[in-house]
Order: C-alpha cells, then sequence, then structure tokens
C-alpha cells in the first residue's frame, strides 16, 4: 500500500554517491500492519530526507534525553527498552516497512509516547541531529555485508562511527551488537581505535539484561552464531 506523510520530512546534506548500509525493502504486510501504518504514522511517523530539519522536543512532545535505534527491525526490542526506560525518548530509524508498520503497531498497543519511528537512512538523520545531542546509539544486529567487496557497506567503520560519537553527548553510550563473529571482531577494533570512545569492558561485554533477547537473536542463538554486544561512552 501506499501512504501520505502529514509530518515534515528532514534532509541533510551528503557525500554525493554515498554508498548505503542498507537494502532498501518493502515486502509484503498483514492486514494489521497496513491498519497501522494508514492510522498510525501521522502521529508517530517521519521520513528521512526531503525538508526541513525537526526539533526532537517537537516530536516527542518533551525534552528528554535520546536515544537513536538504528535498524528497528521489527520493534520488538524497541518497545521493550524504551516501556522500561520512560524517561528517555527513542527514536527508531528503519527501512523495512512491514518492521515499521510493526513498531507502529507494538507502540500503539503498549500505549508508548516516547517512541517515534523515521523511515529512511539513518546516518542522513544523524547529519541533521547537533553535536552532542544523544544520550545513546544503539545498532542492534546491522546487515554484516559478509562479503569482502561489501565491507564498505558496513555501519561499523571510522567515518561512520566518527558521525555516530560525534552526535553523543560526553558520557553517552554506543551500543553494538552482532551475531556475526567476524564482522563482532572488525566491530571491536573499530571502536576501539576511535580517540573519542572508551570501552566501558575489557574487549566484548557481558550481555547486557537491558537488551531483550529477540526471535532474531534466538534464531541465530539456534543455528550457534553467538551474540556479541559492545559498549562504549563518548570520553
Amino acid at each position: 500500500m501506499t501512504y501520505t506523510d502529514p509530518l515534515p520530512a528532514v534532509s541533510a546534506p551528503h557525500p554525493a554517491r554515498a554508498i548505503r548500509t542498507f537494502h532498501p525493502r518493502r515486502g509484503r504486510m498483514s492486514g494489521r500492519q497496513a491498519a497501522a501504518l494508514e492510522q498510525l504514522w501521522p502521529a508517530y511517523g517521519l521520513r528521512v530526507p526531503d525538508a526541513a530539519p525537526f526539533d526532537p522536543a517537537g516530536l516527542f512532545g518533551r525534552r528528554a534525553p535520546l536515544v537513536v535505534e538504528i535498524g528497528s527491525g521489527m520493534g520488538d526490542t524497541t518497545v521493550e527498552m524504551a516501556a522500561a526506560d520512560p524517561d528517555r525518548d527513542y527514536l527508531a530509524v528503519e527501512v523495512h516497512t512491514p518492521g515499521i508498520a510493526n513498531l507502529l503497531d507494538l507502540v500503539h498497543l503498549r500505549g508508548l509516547g516516547n517512541v517515534r519511528v523515521a523511515e529512511g537512512d539513518a546516518l542522513e538523520l544523524l547529519r541533521l541531529l547537533p553535536p552532542d545531542s544523544l544520550d545513546a546509539v544503539h545498532a542492534f544486529f546491522p546487515d554484516p555485508w559478509p562479503k569482502s567487496r561489501h565491507h564498505k557497506r558496513r555501519l561499523i567503520q571510522p567515518t561512520h562511527v566518527a558521525l555516530l560519537r560525534s552526535r553523543l553527548a560526553v558520557g553517552g553510550t554506543l551500543h553494538c551488537a552482532t551475531d556475526w563473529a567476524e564482522y563482532a571482531e572488525s566491530m571491536r577494533v573499530t571502536l576501539d581505535a576511535d580517540p573519542g570512545l572508551v570501552n566501558l569492558h575489557d574487549g566484548f561485554a557481558p550481555r547486557p539484561a537491558h537488551r531483550p533477547v529477540t526471535r532474531f537473536e534466538r534464531r541465530a542463538l539456534t543455528a550457534g552464531r553467538p551474540v556479541a554486544d559492545l559498549l562504549y561512552h563518548r570520553r
């Protein structure tokens, strides 16, 4: 289905011919998801790019510490973390239409006022935000782009990490997780090399209790792929 966005979209200058870190995805939606998208998008959604920058305080109706989640999938993790953390606002960024619709439905069912959903490129969105403005950035199970020729598309690489770190306030948290062992090690090396980040653990973090176990993670564990978490603070 198609839908009209009544909210202001957002845009920012970005390098010409920028390499995307994601596959644009649409996919089929259930009737429930289609209804949620049509009915709830005006209250909870925005698109990246196409118009003027937005004000998070205006978007959420209050001023509160802001968490950006890059790639919220079907929204399970976003909803559970936001419900347990009502004093912070969560802006989930996703490109998979059924996932966006499912998250909207979950937010409505749980009655959460501290979640909004952005459709588009998370890196473009982050360029719109001022430096030092985020309490946390979450990147849970980003595409590992396993083929060597595709590593340039990975989210966690030096130039992208510099952007993520610059948007964090001092003491803000960058939390990454992956079930791809080679990518996990690459993430650790890249994040350790950023001079503005400090690893909160000696290498990989023990699994944080506050990050819910999702269906995706259960499938990974069943397939024998252990999950690695990485937790960093901005200096």
